[in-house]
């Protein structure tokens, strides 16, 4: 079962990227196929699914339409357009604000906030946006592991090894993993640099875009906010981010009704949600378990702990960039669930704190989604906006940018959590 799991598995990953623009029926198929087969037990299939990050997707591109609708998203795209010299600093300066951002927000959540700002930019300098919304997602899945809330695989993090908010900037009187996701952030800027060199084109400017609504605004303000309080709620429901968003949608909703009287904007905004890809990240959710049913990340993880041995520099480099390597191709919630506990037992067996290697297993595992389009929710999610928006997305121009990103990101996080916590 495990090699019809793995033939599976690798199937569905080499078709969804040679059939770009049909990889939400790819991964349909194969969660069907996977269910009928038997590696994923019928039983199984609906925990199986994160329907937290799913309900926070729907719940945010709901919101996001508003807010792209209010016209906010045209007005901070000028004020950019006004800061930034040409056009390669925008791209730098778009990057950098979706990572902040993303800190503190779901790494997707993100993505639709900013891509609209990313489009709205390219429209005024008639450029093409796949390039800078690529950007813009690497970055965000990036620095989503700097804090406590930027990322599911964070808050996995926290709540196994007891860590809070604060632990994630300093512990034990040493700077935490916030640091060295900043400075591979700060690397990465000369990477930007170099992919939009020859964009070199002067940014002018008219008049600042009017605002026609500020509750949109309002609402993805109210997101971030509520976001960051719920991660501070101890045994909180699996749901509580996903109920956030979908409630401030609905807010949205009602008020886009009473506003207009009428149902227009309402159903612009339920029109624009993308149900294609909430069906593929469903669909991987089913196919990723099958894998852990039948105990295919099981083998891979023992893996670790035989090539390893009993050198900690070693070990803790296979953990790096064999986290990155995996977590190009598969979602990587399941994985770091999976490695946690093997991470605790290998610290155990070496006799050494286990935060170097804990670390080493985030950097690796978060940054290294961006290594592949499929590699995680974020990239997934903006491909789904560009598609939607009329523009193919080429594996090779994901790889142009992800897999320079991805390499100086992690490797200079390597590098820190190795020097100051091993």
């Amino acid at each position: 079962m495990q090699t019809l799991a793995l033939i599976l598995f690798l199937i569905t990953y080499v078709l969804m990227i040679a059939l770009s623009d049909k990889r939400p029926y790819v991964a349909l198929a194969s969660a069907v196929i996977s269910v009928v087969a038997g590696i994923m037990p019928a039983a199984k299939v609906f925990s199986a699914v994160d329907w937290n990050v799913l309900m926070m997707l729907a719940g945010t591109m709901g919101t996001v339409s508003l807010f792209i609708a209010s016209k906010m998203p045209n007005r901070l795209a000028d004020l950019i357009l006004q800061k930034t010299p040409n056009v390669m600093w925008v791209a730098v300066a778009m990057s950098i604000f979706a990572g902040v951002v993303s800190a503190f927000v779901d790494n997707v959540a993100t993505v639709l906030m900013i891509a609209p700002v990313g489009f709205a930019i390219c429209r005024r300098l008639n450029i093409s946006p796949v390039m800078m919304l690529i950007c813009i997602s690497v970055s965000s899945n990036l620095q989503g592991a700097a804090t406590l809330v930027g990322d599911t695989t964070s808050i996995m993090l926290g709540g196994y090894a007891n860590m809070d908010f604060l632990d994630f900037l300093f512990m034990q009187g040493k700077p935490s993993i916030f640091w060295a996701v900043e400075l591979g952030a700060l690397a990465t800027v000369p990477v930007i640099m170099l992919l939009f060199r020859r964009e070199k084109g002067k940014v002018t400017m008219s008049k600042l875009t009017e605002v026609e609504d500020y509750f949109p605004s309002v609402l993805l303000v109210a997101t971030v906010i509520l976001l960051i309080a719920a991660s501070f709620i101890p045994n909180k429901p699996p749901v509580t981010n996903g109920l956030i968003c979908l409630s401030i949608f609905a807010v949205g909703l009602i008020r886009s009704i009473v506003k207009e009287k009428g149902f227009t904007a309402a159903k612009a905004a339920l029109k624009d949600i993308d149900f294609m890809t909430l069906v593929l990240l469903g669909s991987l959710f089913i196919v990723i378990a099958g894998l852990t049913e039948v105990g295919v990340i099981d083998r891979i993880s023992q893996l670790f702990v035989r090539v390893g041995g009993k050198n900690l520099f070693v070990m803790y480099s296979l953990i790096v960039w064999g986290s990155v390597l995996m977590s190009a191709f598969i979602d990587n919630i399941p994985y770091v669930a999976t490695m946690l506990p093997v991470v605790t037992g290998i610290a155990t067996m070496m006799g050494c704190s286990p935060y170097v290697l804990y670390f080493g297993l985030l950097t690796g595992a978060t940054l290294g989604g961006n290594l592949t389009p499929i590699g995680a929710s974020a990239n997934i999610a903006t491909i789904g906006i560009l598609q939607k928006e009329g523009y193919k997305v080429r594996t090779q121009d994901f790889l142009k940018v992800g897999v320079p990103f991805t390499l100086t990101a992690v490797m200079v996080g390597y590098l820190f959590c190795w020097f100051v916590w091993a």
